[in-house]
């Protein structure tokens, strides 16, 4: 995942106007978000999962690890949800090579109207090509932070709420091939190079006509200080829950963490998700006012040393009490 280019601002300048005819509408009653109820997020446990990833190598197209993985996460993810879906594309990458993605997608109660889609990439960067020694910059990265610690706290997540659900369908989507965009190497530099999982899923969803109420993504939030702010797109396309999140974080004392600042637009996969089917999704992604991301974005030092679990409790419980609070229990 990379910042955005002047194209990005272009698009984002033309079509927000657009797509906020699709936002869902607000409540004007302000919820005490306090006196939401939420299961019991385990750091220990997630952070168990980063690791549990990282175990198979590489999360890169090709390797023997890519596939293991995704069929561990398959199999996991099908203790808590009723259904999982294992979407299988191709896609070309920068060089014009083919490369296999698998999408994973595992669902609370497809049957439901209503639904939340949760969303992280899976797949790690194929090039540390912002390492500060120059000669591992064509070598992979484990992503413990970018890529492994998004899908670990929705892993988490979908173990603690498949026993107090809340009354809406929830679709827990691993994106693959989000991290294998074009290396600063690269002559011909294209953005949709990146996100190529989260494409090919909004041209092709897993099931037909598919909609979701909204959507939230998780990049990069395992940082031993996490900052997220209000980034472009999100704040375009996805207004509403963006605000709602803000406002959780704030009510149970994370405004520190979720900081009320607007920040120009990332291209990640919440933007083809919101512009290609339509979807509106916030991206909850590490913001650092000093470098790109974090320290160790695209650098072998992506290990597991690089997550701090109490920062994915962090996110989890900003999340859940925003679902919670949309969509309580049935008594």
């Amino acid at each position: 995942m990379k910042r955005s280019s002047l194209l990005l601002c272009c698009i984002l300048f033309l079509l927000a106007a657009c797509n906020n005819k699709n936002q869902q509408p607000t409540s004007t009653t302000e919820t005490d978000y306090t006196a939401v109820v939420i299961p019991n997020f385990c750091a220990d446990s997630a952070y168990k999962y980063t690791d549990d990833q990282l175990s198979f190598g590489p999360r890169i197209p090709g390797r023997k690890g890519h596939d293991e993985c995704a069929h561990f996460l398959a199999r996991k993810m099908g203790r808590w949800c009723d259904t999982v879906i294992m979407q299988s594309f191709s896609a070309t990458l920068w060089n014009g090579q083919t490369a296999r993605g698998q999408n994973i997608i595992a669902s609370f109660d497809p049957q439901k109207e209503h639904r939340v889609l949760l969303a992280a990439h899976w797949d790690s960067r194929m090039w540390a090509d912002q390492d500060p020694d120059s000669s591992q910059h064509h070598n992979p990265i484990l992503g413990a932070n970018d890529g492994a610690s998004g899908v670990a706290t929705l892993m988490e997540m979908a173990r603690i709420m498949s026993s107090q659900r809340p009354d809406v369908g929830i679709d827990f989507i691993f994106f693959d091939l989000e991290d294998q965009g074009a290396p600063y190497w690269s002559e011909n530099y294209e953005d949709n190079t990146w996100c190529k999982g989260s494409q090919y899923w909004a041209q092709h969803p897993h099931r037909p006509y598919y909609r979701a109420n909204y959507g939230i993504l998780f990049d990069m939030i395992g940082t031993e200080q996490p900052r997220f702010t209000k980034e472009e797109v999100s704040r375009n396309y996805a207004p509403g829950v963006t605000n709602k999140l803000w406002k959780a974080a704030a009510a149970i004392g994370h405004s520190n963490v979720f900081v009320d600042a607007n920040t120009p637009p990332i291209l990640d996969d919440h933007l083809y998700v919101n512009q290609i089917i339509g979807i509106p999704m916030v991206d909850i992604v590490q913001n650092s006012v000093d470098r790109s991301f974090f320290k160790h974005w695209h650098t072998l030092g992506d290990n597991l040393d690089a997550v701090n679990p109490q920062s994915l409790k962090i996110v989890a419980d900003v999340t859940m009490k925003v679902i919670y609070a949309d969509f309580p229990p049935k008594q």
